[in-house]
C-alpha cells in the first residue's frame, strides 16, 4: 500500500535525528500529491524546526491539497517552537496519515482533533508498532515518567563480568567496543556505581565517534565512595556528571560529599535507595534514554526493582571459571524469554539483545 510505503519512509528519515533529538521525539514526514514526493523533513535537533515545517517549506504551494505523511501526531502547543497543526491548516494540506499518537499529555489526541475539526482527513495508526518503537524512549518517560533503561554486560561463556572480585578485566574485542561506544554517541547517560568507579576508573564517554549532545553520566554511590580524583570527573565538559546517593548517605558524609561537588559532580540525594525513583529524577536532566552498564550489584537492584528495558550482553569466547564474579547472580532472569531476542556477530563476540518492554 502506497501508506505503509510512505511511511516507511518518512520513519526512515526520522531515524536521521537519533541522538540529537531528545528529549524531544524523532519525527519524520513527506508530503506528496498524487505519486509525486513535494516536501521531505525530519527533526535534526531539540529546539529546531519540526518535521512538519521542514517538510511543508520544502513543499512551498505545491503544499496545498497534498497528502502529509507524519510518523507522530503532529503536536498542537507551544513549547520550544509553534503548533505544527496551525501550519499544517494554513497550508492547505488535504488529508494526515500519522503513525502513532503523541503520548505527551499536552497533546495526546488533541493535535489530531485539532485537524479533524479543521475539515482535514486524518488517518492514524499506519505503521503503528514501528512508529512507536523508534521513539521507545520518549513513549517511556511519558507513559512511566522515567526514561528507557538498557542494561548492558559484558560477559564471558560462563557468565561472569570479571576474573575475580575488584580486579579490572577487560574482555570484548575491537568490534564489540567500537559497537559499544556507537551506542554511547546515541545515548543521553551513562550510568554505573559505585564498585565500577573503584575498580575500573572509566572516563564513561563515547569515544572513537562523533557525539552530538552532552552526555550524561550518573554514579550509584550510597556509601560516598567515589573519589574526587576519579577520572569521569575530568570531563564534566563533555556532560554532567550526577551521584545519586541518599540522604542518610550525604548526612554521614557531608566531607565526602562536598569534595565531590567541588569536583565538579551534582549531588542528587534521595530518601532512601530506590532504583525506580532514581531512574525517574533523570528525566530533570533531560534524559530519556540510560545505558545502565555496571556493575552486578546495581544492574541486580535495578532488574529487581522493575526498571529494565531491554537487556544488551556482549558474550566472549573466554571461560573466566569458579573465582569470576557473577552477572545477575540472584533471582531468576532467563535470556529466551525475554521478547523479539537479536543475535549479532561483532567479530570473535556475540551480541544479544531482548526486550523486556514491550511495543505492541
Amino acid at each position: 500500500m502506497i501508506d505503509d510505503a510512505m511511511m516507511d519512509e518518512a520513519l526512515a528519515l526520522a531515524a536521521r535525528g537519533r541522538g540529537a533529538t531528545s528529549p524531544n521525539p524523532m519525527v519524520g514526514a513527506i508530503l506528496t500529491r498524487g505519486d509525486r514526493v513535494v516536501g521531505r523533513g525530519f527533526h535534526a535537533r531539540a529546539g529546531g524546526p519540526h518535521a512538519e515545517v521542514v517538510a511543508l517549506d520544502e513543499a512551498g504551494g505545491a503544499a496545498y491539497g497534498a497528502t502529509l505523511y507524519c510518523t507522530l501526531e503532529p503536536c498542537c502547543h507551544t513549547g520550544r517552537t509553534g503548533p505544527c497543526v496551525e501550519r499544517i491548516v494554513r497550508a492547505g494540506v488535504r488529508d494526515v496519515v500519522v503513525g502513532v499518537e503523541d503520548p505527551d499529555p499536552r497533546v495526546s489526541g488533541a493535535g489530531i482533533r485539532y485537524l479533524h475539526d479543521q475539515g482535514i482527513t486524518v488517518t492514524v495508526g499506519v505503521r503503528r508498532r514501528a512508529a512507536t518503537r523508534l521513539n521507545e524512549a520518549f513513549f517511556t518517560v511519558k507513559r512511566r515518567a522515567r526514561p528507557f533503561v538498557t542494561m548492558k554486560a559484558a560477559v564471558s561463556l560462563d557468565g561472569r563480568i570479571a576474573a575475580a572480585p575488584g580486579r579490572r578485566t577487560s574482555m570484548s574485542g575491537a568490534a564489540a567496543l567500537g559497537h559499544a561506544h556507537a551506542v554511547r554517541a546515541e545515548v543521553d547517560a551513562i550510568a554505573v556505581g559505585s564498585e565500577t568507579v573503584l575498580v575500573d576508573d572509566p572516563l564513561l564517554t563515547a569515544r572513537g565517534v562523533a557525539r552530538r549532545r552532552p552526555l550524561v553520566r550518573v554514579l550509584f554511590d550510597t556509601r560516598m565512595r567515589t573519589p574526587p580524583s576519579a577520572r569521569v570527573l575530568t570531563t564534566c565538559e563533555e556532560g554532567p556528571v550526577v551521584v545519586i546517593t541518599t540522604e542518610a548517605a550525604v548526612d554521614a558524609w557531608p566531607m565526602r560529599a562536598a569534595a565531590l561537588e567541588r569536583a565538579g559532580a551534582v549531588i542528587e540525594a534521595l530518601p532512601a535507595r530506590d532504583p525506580a525513583a532514581a531512574m525517574s529524577r533523570l528525566v530533570a536532566y533531560e534524559v530519556s534514554d540510560v545505558l545502565l552498564e555496571g556493575g552486578a550489584v546495581l544492574q541486580q537492584a535495578a532488574w529487581t526493582a522493575g526498571v529494565i528495558d531491554r537487556v544488551r550482553l556482549y558474550v566472549v569466547p573466554v571461560v573466566l571459571g569458579r573465582t569470576g564474579v557473577p552477572w545477575m547472580r540472584h533471582g531468576r532472569f532467563s535470556f529466551a524469554a525475554l521478547a523479539d531476542c537479536r543475535t549479532q556477530c561483532l567479530g570473535q563476540d556475540v551480541l544479544l539483545e531482548a526486550d523486556v518492554q514491550r511495543f505492541d
